[in-house]
């Protein structure tokens, strides 16, 4: 056994061969179940694709296919003399009015956060637009890199006006959201725009990517109650490790 490394639990699984669900994918969704409820931990061994077969007593190409099922999906990764390991799971993140530090705590996850940056500057006419302020008004520019069990997820900027800005040291305790409430500033409705890009040199350190990795996109620009815009942001997340998740619903 490899030291640093833990054996998994062995999991009960029943397949149903007269479903014209494809076994493979039936072993697959047990095993992603398992990891995304936390019953198969990161640095988990994972059964090799002969035990496997030889335990549910199906063929290997069948337990092959879904392991790889599950490294497509980024649940499990292959390490060379160690074997196959479960891995962080990747932040499943509904398309809502939540934050991403609230989001990785109802999920049991652990966020931290490095402020990169943090000033106050006159805003361009762009910034200034999307803030609903003159141009030239004086705002809070804060840079962070979100993290979660030590594994950066997402570089993000924000511009809010001076008097709603928290400080630095909130922001390395908590997100940005819980301390605008700790203020009474209740987010009521957000704009928020979803797309994609290539990694530039600096996100790709920030991020461990490589350059022109495929990076998702978000920018927000939030109101409160009144109507006011409280911040906008524009944010970079690791599209290996994040994903945001809507339901369609026909109207």
């Amino acid at each position: 056994m490899t030291i640093g490394a833990r054996v998994t639990t062995t999991l009960q699984i029943d397949l149903d061969r007269s479903s014209p669900v494809p076994l493979y994918f039936q072993v697959a969704q047990v095993f992603e179940k398992a990891i995304l409820e936390g019953v198969l931990k990161p640095g988990d061994r994972f059964e090799n694709e002969l035990a496997l077969a030889d335990r549910l007593n199906l063929s290997r190409p069948t337990t092959r296919r879904a392991i790889q099922e599950l490294v497509d999906k980024g649940l499990l990764v292959r390490k060379r003399g160690v074997g196959t390991q479960v891995v962080q799971t990747p932040v499943h993140r509904p398309v809502e009015l939540t934050s991403l530090f609230d989001d990785l705590v109802r999920a049991g996850q652990e966020p931290s956060t490095t402020v990169l940056a943090y000033g106050v500057d006159h805003a361009p006419a762009d910034i200034a637009g999307h803030l609903n302020l003159p141009a030239g008004t004086e705002v809070a520019t804060i840079r962070r890199l979100r993290s979660s069990g030590g594994q950066p997820l997402a570089v993000m900027t924000n511009y809010l006006p001076v008097a709603l800005a928290p400080e630095r040291e909130e922001l390395e305790r908590a997100g940005l959201y819980q301390a605008l409430r700790a203020r009474g500033v209740h987010i009521r409705l957000a704009r928020q725009r979803i797309g994609a890009k290539a990694a530039d040199r600096e996100e790709a350190r920030l991020l461990d990517e490589k350059p022109k990795s495929p990076l998702l996109v978000m920018e927000r620009t939030a109101f409160d109650d009144s109507g006011r815009v409280v911040e906008y942001g524009s944010h970079v997340y690791r599209a290996s490790r994040y994903f945001f998740d809507t339901t369609l619903v026909d109207r």
